[in-house]
């Protein structure tokens, strides 16, 4: 399969679980379910893109210039966007899930859900604090 190809695919699935996530009611619990296996894909997309093109990489993790020259590889740069989609929908997952049990507003949980989504820790951050916010206010 061509690594466009792979990406369009793995993007997709990612913004498909966002969607249902954000859209459908909190009580719902098959929504994170249907995303936790939306995860169990984009890993084992992951595993199989790091197994093919790991050899092919030339650089490591001691310096951002070795980062820079590792992600030259067409495989691996798209294997580290998989990456991030993959650990930011896991967050997703758990924001949904303490949104439900704390009873936190869609609208206040489907702003934190597109920065998570698009900035991944800036997500978490906004997120951390609408939590915060709501368990000081039910305290």
């Amino acid at each position: 399969m061509e690594l466009e190809n792979v990406f369009s695919m793995a993007s997709t699935i990612a913004a498909i679980s966002w969607l249902v996530l954000a859209v459908t009611p909190l009580r719902w619990e098959w929504p994170a379910k249907a995303a936790g296996v939306a995860t169990l894909v984009l890993a084992a997309t992951y595993v199989a893109l790091i197994v093919s093109f790991w050899s092919r990489g030339e650089g490591g993790f001691d310096s951002l210039s070795s980062v820079a020259s590792l992600f030259e590889e067409p495989g691996l740069l798209l294997a580290g966007w998989v990456h991030y989609l993959a650990f930011d929908l896991l967050v997703g997952i758990w924001e949904r899930g303490e949104a439900a049990r704390l009873r936190i507003h869609r609208l206040a949980l489907v702003p934190c859900f597109f920065l998570t989504f698009m900035f991944g820790p800036a997500g978490w951050l906004s997120f951390m604090a609408v939590r915060h916010y709501k368990e000081a206010s039910t305290s």
